[in-house]
């Protein structure tokens, strides 16, 4: 319903805490199924990019909070998505501020079009890993 909801409101704001316990049905609380929890998983990067989608066809900001907005590995893949704002911890800013600084708009859209791909968590972070590691070659991850 984002399409809808954009025409009707003058911004989103994503809560991936939630968002990612909802699409996967796991709660990160519960040690059973913790292990399963992926802010990396392609349905929910898919999610994250429909929802900016939406919004920006009706020209309005998206920003993120929760745990994947102070993730530096999702940093590059977020701008790349159109991320507008990113919400984090205090601790979370320096690093998020240096990649944003680092690399280039192009970059961004093009490796996080190419992360949409992949069908596995583990596929998404070894390959913005290396992708970050290329751009940034002394950034630590």
């Amino acid at each position: 319903m984002a399409e809808e909801r954009a025409r009707e409101v003058d911004f989103f704001s994503i809560g991936t805490n939630d968002l990612i316990q909802y699409t996967l049905a796991v709660d990160r609380g519960n040690e059973t199924v913790a292990k399963i929890f992926q802010e990396f998983h392609p349905a929910v990067l898919r999610l994250i990019q429909f929802v900016i989608e939406s919004a920006h066809r009706s020209k309005i900001p998206v920003s993120m909070c929760g745990e994947m907005a102070g993730d530096p590995l999702a940093t590059i893949l977020l701008v790349g998505l159109g991320l507008d704002e990113f919400s984090t911890v205090p601790k979370s800013i320096p690093k998020i501020k240096q990649i944003i600084r680092s690399i280039k708009f192009k970059d961004a859209k093009r490796i996080s079009k190419r992360a949409l791909i992949f069908k596995t968590q583990s596929e998404v972070i070894d390959y913005l890993r290396k992708e970050l590691k290329d751009l940034i070659s002394e950034f630590e991850i």
